[in-house]
């Protein structure tokens, strides 16, 4: 199937850029937030150090989010910036190639003292040269103007200081002609119990607005006109976030009480974090003491009957590899998410990779497969889960998910679905009554899923190899063969559900691209961009890695030259070449960050 399917090209970025306590990331998203009221549509990237409190002024505690405010649905947070707000140096000295030429750089000219200068690797100022620039270049001194702003709330300098976020963002605020109703409401619920640090901040955000209004420093910008709301409301959401509705709503389709075991990592801690609130939609969550424990909790909530979930990081996955191997061999429905960062070991604990998909697909002993699933985009998310619990449920199987990190912390705007127009996942529990044999298969090669307590289900559970039909544990060797092959062909079970794989653009031509996970935004667009300049270019992403779609094949040999982009060195290229036989090209970026568009561009 083809799609024409067209990408908006239009949009305004915003950049904000601080030392890692400056509160940026805090600021864009309160300032995303105010954009989807507005009606816009939305593309927040992120980028921070692992660190709590990284080295204040160093390249290495910069922190950094990444707004794009569009009319239509962005599928990126762009490229470059039309306006950077740097708080310090090496804010400045990270992010200036972000910003357009003849964009607008406002810069806190009260932080770029001889110590912060030095700190970020400076030898002299860089503002005369800026001044020199093509770019409208706005000093303010934002640590002064602040300072002032919250002297009667009698605040320390460091408490004080940290509200120059709220004023930066009413610069940006009264820049874009942006409403702070929401913004200001937020506060008051936020610092209900310290009622004056929301006042400083409430102060801090009208001084930036009423700097901007009263020097005029720069023309009002516009924005993209808001669509109309006919599609109904729009939120924000992250992909951490559209995750976990997810896992709720497929508990709901399904009818079953939703487990999650987790041990904290990054990036996958939000996941636990948000539904430790959800008690009342049936939601238990435990924070195991590592995570060999987590997943053994979730093995046991899916025994028990439940939809059982747990989280995860690389790290965490590895050392999950034999409890998942025992899952496979007792065949029972439970969710692991792999929320991926760069590697190997601790790595760089916040930026993206997508390096773990060889572990999915083959980090057990023995011959252990799994469906293998990956989200491409934030609101993408609470569908991929979806569709992951319903092959663990249909197969009786465990299945991996995989998000990543630039997933994970970036957000968009979504509308969010009716719960009535989403299919309902059927769930066949064994019924009490008849001779029960735990290892007999229906015509998906799923075994019965037997309760605990209903009466005469009782069988053997354990990691031992189970004979079929009956589940006595068996060392015939014939037996183990049987057992063998029949899990592995529950993949192929599988497979038949798979829909048609969608291209977007022709179905052969001079290039395909192809791509799984966060490469998507960035692949789609560079290809909609060669599609309208004439080229024979196509692209195909792809969500089911294990099994792979059956007409796969097919739609790799209608192209004279394929092109697989991953953020690894070529672990799905290398599946792929191995699966068909045909000569792919990898595209690997291993940077700790995601494809930019431009990057697909070049290789166009």
């Amino acid at each position: 199937m083809t799609s024409g399917q067209d990408v908006q090209a239009t949009g305004v970025v915003i950049c904000l850029a601080g030392d890692s306590g400056d509160g940026v990331q805090l600021a864009g998203r309160r300032l995303a937030q105010q954009g989807v009221a507005a009606g816009l549509g939305l593309g927040v990237a992120p980028d921070f150090p692992a660190e709590i409190r990284a080295p204040a002024g160093s390249l290495n505690g910069v922190s950094t989010i990444q707004i794009r405010f569009d009319a239509g649905e962005p599928l990126t947070a762009g490229d470059t910036a039309d306006v950077l707000v740097a708080l310090n140096p090496a804010a400045l000295r990270a992010n200036w190639r972000r910003l357009k030429p003849g964009g607008c750089l406002i810069l806190d000219s009260g932080a770029f003292i001889e110590k912060n200068l030095a700190l970020a690797g400076y030898d002299v100022d860089p503002v005369a040269q800026l001044e020199t620039s093509a770019h409208d270049l706005v000093r303010v001194d934002m640590t002064a103007l602040t300072l002032a702003a919250v002297e009667k709330y009698d605040l320390r300098r460091r408490s004080a200081l940290r509200c120059r976020n709220f004023f930066a963002m009413g610069v940006v605020c009264w820049m874009y002609q942006l409403h702070t109703e929401a913004t200001l409401a937020w506060l008051d619920r936020q610092f209900e119990s310290h009622r004056e640090l929301g006042e400083a901040n409430r102060a801090a955000l009208r001084a930036g607005m009423n700097y901007g209004e009263t020097t005029e420093l720069s023309a009002r910008r516009v924005l993209p006109v808001a669509s109309d709301g006919s599609a109904g409301p729009r939120r924000m959401v992250s992909g951490n976030e559209a995750l976990s509705l997810g896992l709720v709503t497929a508990a709901e389709l399904s009818g079953l009480d939703l487990f999650l075991a987790s041990y904290p990592i990054t990036p996958a801690s939000d996941i636990v974090h948000l539904m430790c609130g959800w008690d009342e939609f049936g939601v238990r969550t435990f924070q195991a003491e590592d995570e060999m424990a987590a997943i053994g909790a979730a093995v046991g909530a899916a025994y028990a009957g439940a939809l059982a979930v747990t989280t995860t990081s690389g790290p965490g996955f590895a050392l999950m590899s034999e409890m998942l191997g025992m899952a496979v061999a007792l065949e029972l429905p439970m969710l692991v998410v792999d929320v991926q960062r760069a590697g190997p070991s601790t790595g760089m604990p916040t930026k993206p990779e997508q390096s773990d998909l060889n572990q999915a697909l083959h980090g057990r002993s023995g011959e252990a497969p799994l469906p293998v699933l990956a989200a491409s985009s934030a609101s993408d998310c609470f569908w991929a889960v979806i569709e992951a619990a319903r092959i663990a449920l249909r197969h009786m199987t465990p299945v991996v998910l995989l998000s990543d990190a630039a997933i994970a912390n970036s957000a968009e705007s979504w509308r969010q679905p009716r719960l009535r127009d989403i299919r309902p996942i059927n769930v066949r529990q064994a019924e009490a009554g008849s001779p029960f044999a735990p290892y007999a298969r229906d015509e998906e090669l799923a075994r019965p899923w037997a309760v605990p307590g209903t009466p005469g289900l009782q069988h053997r559970i354990g990691s031992l190899e189970k004979e079929h039909v009956s589940g006595h544990i068996s060392y015939d060797p014939g037996n183990h063969e049987l057992m063998t092959r029949l899990r592995a062909q529950k993949l192929a079970a599988a497979a038949r559900h798979i829909e048609d794989t969608v291209l977007f653009g022709s179905d052969h031509g001079d290039l395909l691209v192809v791509g799984w996970g966060s490469t998507f935004g960035a692949i789609r667009t560079a290809v909609a961009r060669a599609r309208r300049c004439g080229k024979q270019v196509s692209h195909l992403h792809l969500r089911h890695l294990n099994p792979l779609p059956p007409d796969l094949g097919r739609c790799l040999r209608g192209f004279r030259k394929v092109l697989v982009a991953e953020m690894n060195l070529g672990q799905l290229c290398a599946r792929l070449r191995d699966e068909f036989l045909l000569d792919l090209q990898p595209y690997s970026k291993v940077q700790g960050g995601p494809f930019a568009v431009a990057d697909i561009e070049a290789m166009l």
